[in-house]
């Protein structure tokens, strides 16, 4: 057990000593967080000790502590950085690495003299540029942990800035202004040649395909913004009061009540990574564990003065009642796909076991072979009448590393992947989903659009980037050795392929037919699965530790029948 912080005006960000944890908020008690002065928090470790022994810097640190809770240490730059070096590692940097931060270093973007991002492809091969030449808050992530973890926060700094910035632009597409809280999609520098002058250009969703706003965007700004924290030990950003209402501004719009009798976000298809039409479309699993990790984060970060106590107090119910919906009606393994596969429907009252009126004939049959025994994973939507079974990675890692999955859930998703490894990793991480929409079914879901045909782009393509986030969850889980496995599968290909956006096929064999070259977040994706892997550590800046409050009594459906 370790003390928590004094007082409610001690429980944001506060001082922090030079080598400790940014932020004990990340681990408080929900349900306790508004009217306890003092908080005992127990800390609990992230992997067994089997695992420490696999990771490489485990000397570093003691038995009982968390990855999540330790201070990652930008101000040292890592061993895979360029030209520093390290004698905590016994082994030698990979020869891709040099190649990757020069090519990293080249799609850095700059603003009157300042570097404010990343391009989002540097592929001079390409005849059409579209929006590859912008930088796209959802594509910079990566990057901006590469450069944290290589000690170099003043980049992410200025990003965070710039864009808080264009936050408050007036938005509008046609004749309809949007919310005030709505992040960018990307934003790009253009010069005036004549005026000798240098401004910023923003996409909020008014240039893009279909014309959606980017929900993810606001929450991944938010995450950005702890990881900028925990990495530089620097609260004075998070605590600028043009921070604390840029986050406000973008939680009230996912907190403010309407018609919804849930509390994940309803979505319009093409508002995130997957930003295409792909029948995802209500409430996917994407969208919902972003949400709940960027309320999380932004938890921690808010003051609790009289704008951001209200803010918490709907940040706190909206939590409980995410997480119990989440890890009790997503959630599937074998046992639940038995009881969903014997549900009865038509049920009404609220003793209804078949909530949202699942018709066990919409079971898709590919689900029963795929599925093992051992293992399970959030479902990609859950809807009236409608679950959709495919799985997305992107969602499923960022449910680990969030904790919105509990520790057995997190376990069984890390044995998923293990038990249909050539299914959702094949010869190229990571399937961005799976399996691919086909025949019928794709012209209805896609729309016939001819970039998402089956086993490409985002209908079933593998994506280099998610290599990033598959070895925080595999290091949060203490399972490194899927990890180290995934990322050499990538160092066969990548350098040599020039760093493609995506792959198709149902192995990743092939460089995607309309892959860009140089794709920034494939470079950076892999820059930083390297460093945590070298330095777990690290994973401080990405992952938060479970919440004892917000943990469900999973029960086996009571349609089920042994």
């Amino acid at each position: 057990m370790i003390e928590g912080i004094d007082g409610a005006s001690e429980a944001g960000l506060r001082q922090v000593e030079a080598n400790c944890s940014v932020w004990e908020a990340d681990d408080f008690d929900l349900s306790r967080l508004l009217d306890r002065p003092r908080l005992r928090i127990e800390r609990k470790r992230s992997f067994d000790e089997r695992s420490f022994s696999e990771l490489s810097t485990s000397a570093n640190l003691r038995p009982g502590d968390s990855y999540e809770s330790m201070y990652s240490p930008g101000a040292g730059r890592s061993v895979l950085s360029t030209p520093a070096s390290s004698s905590r590692v016994s082994f030698e940097p990979h020869p891709m690495i040099g190649e990757a931060w020069e090519a990293l270093r080249r799609s850095m973007v700059f603003f009157r003299g300042q570097p404010v991002g990343t391009i989002a492809a540097y592929d001079h091969a390409s005849e059409e540029v579209l929006n590859y030449d912008q930088v796209f808050v959802r594509d910079f992530v990566p990057s901006a942990l590469a450069f944290l973890m290589n000690g170099e926060p003043d980049i992410v700094k200025n990003f965070l800035m710039k864009t808080l910035h264009l936050q408050g632009w007036e938005k509008r597409i046609d004749r309809f202004k949007l919310g005030d809280g709505v992040m960018p999609a990307s934003f790009k520098v253009s010069h005036d040649p004549v005026r000798k002058k240098e401004n910023l250009i923003a996409d909020f969703g008014e240039s893009a395909i279909g014309r959606v706003a980017p929900i993810d965007s606001g929450f991944w700004w938010i995450i950005l913004l702890r990881a900028y924290t925990k990495s530089t030990g620097d609260v004075s950003l998070a605590e600028n009061p043009e921070c604390q209402k840029g986050i406000r501004l973008i939680l009230t719009m996912c907190l403010s009540e309407g018609f919804d009798t849930f509390p994940t976000l309803l979505c319009a298809d093409g508002c995130s990574m997957i930003d295409r039409r792909m029948g995802v479309y209500g409430y996917p699993i994407e969208i919902q564990a972003l949400f709940f990790m960027a309320l999380r984060c932004a938890l921690a970060m808010l003051k609790h003065d009289s704008e951001g106590k209200e803010c918490i107090d709907r940040i706190v119910k909206r939590l409980h009642a995410l997480s119990f919906h989440m890890r009790s009606y997503f959630w599937l393994d074998f046992q639940q796909l038995n009881g969903i596969y014997r549900y009865k429907t038509e049920e009404y009252s609220h003793t209804a076991v078949n909530k949202f009126n699942v018709i066990p004939d919409s079971i898709p049959d590919w689900i029963f072979d795929f599925m093992p025994t051992r293992g399970g994973y959030f479902v990609g939507n859950v809807s009236p009448a409608r679950m959709d079974f495919r799985w997305f990675a992107l969602g499923n890692c960022i449910a680990i590393l969030s904790s919105l999955a509990t520790p057995e859930q997190s376990m069984a998703i890390m044995d998923l992947i293990e038990a249909r490894w050539d299914e959702l990793v094949g010869e190229m991480p990571l399937k961005i989903s799976y399996p691919a929409l086909e025949s019928h079914e794709w012209r209805i879901e896609t729309g016939c659009d001819p970039k998402n045909t089956r086993w490409s782009y985002h209908n079933g393509g593998s994506w280099p980037v998610l290599l990033w986030l598959l070895t925080a969850a595999c290091i949060k889980t203490g399972r490194p050795q899927i990890a180290r496995r995934a990322i050499e599968l990538a160092e066969n290909r990548l350098l040599k392929d020039s760093w493609p956006e995506y792959y198709d096929g149902k192995l990743g064999r092939y460089i995607g037919k309309q892959a860009r070259k140089f794709q920034t977040w494939s470079i950076a994706g892999y820059l930083v699965a390297k460093m945590m892997l070298e330095d777990p550590s690290h994973l401080g800046m990405i992952s938060l530790e479970e919440d004892r409050a917000m943990k469900p009594i999973i029960r086996r459906s009571a349609s089920w029948t042994a």
